[in-house]
């Protein structure tokens, strides 16, 4: 076995690993293609809510076990961030006319610059 091993580069380790690795269960493959459903009809759906839908549809499946298998499938959904609007340039207030962009800093202090945004 050690010269086998040797000869396709695999340790002894990952030959008996993939050797006995079990056939997937119907069970587990029913529970994955309703996951798979359910993602594809609500794609803004998280672990969460798919274990609450599976539960719906009448599958018994804990919500680490949903994770898991999502994980495995590549299901996990991406959040996306609310754009955060910081500046409100619709108003009818005056707006100053930018002196700095035309001038040409010859030495020290000649320009200041400051910033009033919040953090």
């Amino acid at each position: 076995m050690n010269r086998l091993c040797a000869v396709v580069e695999l340790s002894r380790a990952s030959y008996y690993r993939q050797r006995c690795t079990p056939a997937p269960r119907p069970e587990t493959m029913a529970l994955r293609d309703a996951m798979q459903k359910i993602a594809l009809q609500f794609p803004a759906y998280g672990y969460r809510r798919i274990s609450q839908e599976l539960k719906r549809r009448g599958y018994v499946a804990n919500h680490k076990r949903v994770l898991r298998l999502m994980r495995q499938d590549n299901l996990l959904c991406l959040r996306r961030k609310a754009f955060l609007r910081t500046t409100d340039s619709g108003h009818r207030l005056p707006v100053f006319a930018n002196l700095a962009a035309t001038l040409e800093p010859t030495g020290i202090n000649q320009l200041w610059v400051a910033d009033i945004s919040a953090p």
